[in-house]
């Protein structure tokens, strides 16, 4: 069976997970976040293939979540920088690690915490507020259809009920 493509369909969801959901691509991104930058210190701490390694970075660099740069001016050898788009996952990944953390380790059996180097105090857990800073629940969330010309209904991850 052919793996079905999500990049074009009417949900983020779907589009991010076409993007960012291949097996290993999520922990690219986490040595990205951690400063690797080279390709060889990828393969080494990842101990991925070679041409896995580099089909997943190429997809990232195509999907804007990675530049390919000159590791100096007029360097024949390139790195991989976290762009904007990728920056901006900083929030997905501490929350799939605080829950890896709290689900697939027995307590106290983590083998890292998340610190803030600005005062060394650990990373709260992610949470969702609403805009008036409310914590949200998950029964709490709804999902909203934005109508516009000439698109066609994407499918929800969560419906919007109303009382």
């Amino acid at each position: 069976m052919q793996r079905k493509v999500w990049a074009e369909e009417n949900c983020p969801m779907a589009r991010a997970v076409d993007l960012i959901g291949e097996w290993g691509s999520i922990l690219i991104l986490r040595e990205a976040f951690a400063g690797v930058r080279r390709f060889d210190d990828f393969q080494q701490n990842l101990q991925m293939s070679r041409n896995l390694l580099t089909t997943r970075l190429k997809k990232l660099v195509e999907g804007g979540v990675l530049i390919r740069q000159p590791i100096a001016e007029n360097a024949k050898r390139l790195e991989y920088v976290l762009t904007p788009m990728g920056l901006d996952l900083v929030t997905t990944l501490v929350a799939l690690r605080q829950w890896g953390d709290r689900w697939l380790f027995a307590d106290c059996q983590q083998p890292a915490r998340l610190i803030d180097l600005q005062d060394g105090s650990v990373i709260p857990p992610v949470q969702i507020r609403a805009a008036s800073g409310r914590v949200v629940s998950p029964a709490d969330i709804g999902m909203e259809e934005i109508k516009k010309p000439g698109t066609s209904p994407g499918f929800c991850l969560l419906p919007v009920t109303r009382a």
